[in-house]
Formats: structure tokens, C-alpha cells, sequence
């Protein structure tokens, strides 16, 4: 049974609203919230020309469920203060990526194996500077 645009738009209202809340929410909270939708991200498509069936709503259902299976990993910079973890991970985008990814492009002639001992060794190294 397809449900009508207005329970759609309800639906993703729904889930943004959560989006937006998601610090002041516990994890218990968000798979409880969702069941209010249940039957509309259930929904179900059948493909002719497989003849499987998948969800209707596929974008949906996957950011629901990335939300409920990752939400005890969000915000660990709160709940442990004391550990001095960052709100972002821009220093190891800028401080520890960026330049692993130029010298694996300057070593561009280098097989799969041969590019992830380099990273590796690089991480070992980068690791030593982080503690010392």
C-alpha cells in the first residue's frame, strides 16, 4: 500500500526533526521515535522484472538505520570530556590525511600491497610525533 505525499513529507519532517535534536536525545530514544513510522519505511516495492522486493523508501530506511546504529558513537566529545577529543576531525583531515594522500600520488607506480605497507609505515611514524 503506498501512502499518500502529505505521510512522505510527515515522515522525513519526522526524521529531520530528529536529525536536528540529536544531541538531546539518548540512544534509547531515537529506535523508539521511529516506530511511529514503522509501517511507512517497511514499505515495500516489488520489481517486476527481478521479482525481488526492496524497501520503497531505500533512502530513508538507510539513513534511519545509520542513525540508530551509529547515534551511541555520536558525540563522544561529551561523554568523555576528560580525554580532550575534538568536536571535528579536521586536524586529521589537514594534520594526518592530506599528506598521506600526496605521497601516495607522488608513489603513484606502487601496487596495492606495496601502497598500504607505505600508509602503514607512515601511521607507525605519525603516531611516534603524536605521543613524543
Amino acid at each position: 500500500m503506498l501512502l499518500p505525499l502529505m505521510a512522505r513529507e510527515a515522515c522525513i519532517r519526522f526524521l529531520k526533526t530528529i536529525l536536528c535534536n540529536l544531541c538531546h536525545l539518548s540512544s534509547e530514544e531515537v529506535p523508539q521515535k521511529g516506530i511511529s513510522y514503522g509501517y511507512f519505511l517497511a514499505e515495500k516495492t516489488l520489481n517486476e522484472l527481478t521479482g525481488k522486493e526492496s524497501f520503497t523508501h531505500a533512502k530513508l530506511v538507510s539513513a534511519y538505520r545509520s542513525l540508530r546504529r551509529n547515534l551511541s558513537y555520536l558525540f563522544t566529545y561529551k561523554k568523555h570530556k576528560t580525554l580532550g577529543i575534538h568536536n571535528t576531525t579536521n586536524s586529521l583531515d589537514g594534520g594526518v590525511f592530506s599528506p598521506m594522500k600526496m605521497l601516495i600520488k607522488i608513489h603513484r607506480g606502487l601496487s596495492k600491497s606495496l601502497k598500504l605497507k607505505m600508509v602503514d609505515d607512515y601511521l607507525v611514524k605519525d603516531k611516534k610525533k603524536i605521543i613524543i
